[in-house]
């Protein structure tokens, strides 16, 4: 199944965010450009703008409106997350140009700035994103810095100033919006564990022989996909609950012969080969767990296409599944089971090793050389 890369819920509050971003940014820069440039010098009052020469206000909103089509796509693609940045890199980008331009060469102080960019400084803890709100303040504070530089005048030091204040405030709101969010995610997690633990529980039920299979492999496989670099610790979290789940089709197998102390018939091994099948569909539907539900599917499928239920071969296997076959393999060797004694650890680390490229992707097996001495020490406290 392909993952989400992010989950309907997420994806939905990224979306609406971005729309309103879209509707305050091109209404209240317009009213106020049209307002500050245009409507007030024709006024009675008869105020004039102090600004040197002309400026490239015209050419700045042909290109942010010509951003829109793009803007739309992206929402239609769902792919919403890139809009902010396009806008707030090219908005800056094109206000400092223009500021450098009308001043360069004047005996005018600048005075300079768009309502906008104060309202994108406001608006950025909406997305709940450090990385946006940070790129905003030192892209606005960037800004400023060019043009006095360029420019020579230390009145920059104001609009510096007043985006420390009103980063600061917004700071307060997007660590705060964080903080709740992270409360939340904390409390699903511990319920999701909770659940996926109740469900590990009622199947070692139905097979003692297998009692802590599913924790062992998920521990192991944690520390497996760590050691190889490709993840961070807070990235595999739902990969674990999911490792957890990896033999839940069995459920659907007959005691007797989970059970049985003999050789299966064919019959009943054609049997056992269908509930990685039928544990992808019993939790296809489960949020947190389906991204990763190709670790159920596909973690007895082996490196040389001889595995089950799809004979995939190779990296056709996803990457986490083969992860997850290693400490599957490991922990079954090394667990009694009613067919057989648990071999030593040193046989079950000869056996992976001699699976290298047949049984077991060729990369990870040198990584669980890596960590074989953590899972070593680690089956001695849980056996």
């Amino acid at each position: 199944m392909k993952r989400k890369i992010l989950s309907d819920s997420l994806l939905s509050e990224e979306k609406l965010a971005t729309k309103w971003f879209l509707w305050l940014f091109y209404i209240l820069y317009l009213t106020y450009d049209i307002t500050y440039y245009y409507i007030i010098p024709m006024g009675p009052w008869q105020l004039e703008i102090n600004q040197p020469r002309a400026g490239l206000n015209i050419f700045i909103y042909i290109i942010m409106l010509g951003l829109l089509p793009l803007a739309i796509r992206l929402m239609k693609k769902q792919r919403p997350e890139p809009i902010k940045y396009i806008y707030f890199i090219v908005f800056t980008s094109l206000n400092l140009i223009n500021d450098i331009w009308v001043y360069w060469g004047s005996d005018v102080s600048y005075a300079n700035g768009n309502i906008i960019e104060l309202v994108i400084l406001l608006f950025s803890p909406l997305f709940i994103n450090k990385r946006f709100f940070f790129l905003v303040f030192l892209g606005t504070t960037i800004k400023f810095v060019l043009v006095g530089l360029a420019l020579q005048d230390s009145i920059v030091i104001l609009p510096i100033l007043l985006v420390f204040v009103i980063s600061l405030l917004s700071s307060i709101l997007l660590y705060r919006f964080l903080s709740y969010v992270k409360s939340v995610k904390e409390s699903y997690n511990r319920q999701l564990e909770g659940i996926v633990k109740g469900i590990i529980a009622t199947l070692e039920l139905k097979d003692p022989y297998t009692r802590g299979h599913s924790e062992r492999v998920a521990d192991y496989a944690m520390s497996l996909a760590i050691e190889t670099g490709k993840f961070k610790s807070n990235e595999l979290t739902n990969f674990y609950y999911t490792c957890l789940l990896h033999d839940i089709g069995k459920i659907n197998i007959p005691d007797a012969i989970l059970a049985k102390p003999g050789k299966l018939t064919d019959e009943e091994f054609d049997l056992i080969k269908q509930h990685p099948t039928v544990g992808a569909k019993a939790v296809q539907d489960v949020e947190g767990i389906s991204e990763h539900i190709d670790i159920i599917s596909h973690h007895h499928e082996r490196w040389d296409g001889k595995g089950y239920p799809d004979g995939l071969k190779g990296e056709e296997i996803p990457y986490l599944a083969r992860v997850t076959a290693v400490a599957d393999a490991f922990d079954a060797m090394t667990s009694s089971r009613s067919y057989r004694s648990a071999l030593s650890l040193d046989e079950a680390y000869k056996r992976i090793v001699d699976g290298k490229g047949t049984q077991f992707d060729p990369d990870l097996v040198e990584t669980f050389k890596k960590v074989f001495p953590v899972w070593k020490d680690y089956h001695q406290k849980n056996n």
